[in-house]
């Protein structure tokens, strides 16, 4: 049986984004071997966490809104977006369910931000770099990414140390929050462009570049998708095995 992966409807109010982006993150999960399971953002909390039991893994991926800036008690700055309360409910939704039962996380791009935000950690509400990381999908390389040698996600791209990446934010982690460390950086500004969970037995990694969006050109992009599918099935496995022992 394929690992089930939850991914939360992109934007609740822009129905055109939410119909062009979700289908690469599905297209991502399938292409690993996983069965995405679409999380809708109009219902209740005891609905969506109903849809969220039966899922192994959880996919956090892009949006045009940005997190609203008192979740990390800042004021909000003129270039930050509005927020998406009904994506922002589920997303901590789906991660109080994978904190809480180890399932395995990726977050992508606002996804990462949200992940970082929902650990106390703050962002960058308005990137001022000469590095264009708002280049967008009509760029396929936009920037280098750094990644730390030892980092978990150096391993699951082969060793790569210096990976090239599209980019598509005007936002970026800051502080990092806790059980988080920085695993990768752009190196012509420090922006912060991945981080990892710090904790061995539960993965959690986000990138804020959009492997969804080149995983059927790009080996490095599928490798991504392919290691939270396989950190999915391992905890579904283990999580069959805790329940059959009660």
């Amino acid at each position: 049986m394929r690992p089930r992966i939850a991914i939360p409807i992109t934007h609740s109010g822009d129905r055109e984004y939410a119909q062009r982006s979700l289908p690469q993150y599905e297209h991502a999960v399938e292409m690993a071997g996983g069965m995405p399971v679409r999380i809708p953002l109009d219902r209740t909390p005891a609905e969506v966490m109903k849809l969220i039991e039966h899922c192994d893994a959880v996919v956090l991926p892009g949006s045009r809104a940005d997190v609203d800036p008192a979740k990390y008690d800042a004021a909000r700055a003129p270039h930050t977006n509005a927020a998406d309360p009904p994506r922002d409910t589920v997303d901590e939704l789906l991660l109080q369910d994978a904190y809480n039962m180890k399932k395995p996380v990726l977050g992508i791009c606002y996804g990462m931000q949200t992940l970082n935000v929902y650990r106390t950690g703050t962002l960058i509400q308005h990137i001022e770099s000469a590095i264009n990381h708002e280049a967008g999908r009509k760029v396929p390389i936009a920037h280098a990414v750094e990644v730390e040698a030892a980092s978990k996600l150096a391993g699951i791209l082969g060793g790569a140390h210096r990976v090239a990446v599209n980019s598509s934010h005007h936002q970026s982690a800051d502080a990092i929050g806790d059980g988080l460390r920085v695993v990768a950086r752009c190196p012509e500004d420090g922006i912060i462009e991945a981080v990892e969970g710090t904790s061995p037995d539960h993965f959690v990694l986000a990138v804020q570049w959009h492997p969804e969006r080149s995983v059927d050109e790009d080996e490095l992009s599928r490798a991504i998708f392919r290691a939270l599918v396989e950190a999915a099935r391992v905890r579904h496995s283990q999580l069959a095995g805790e329940f059959e022992s009660v």
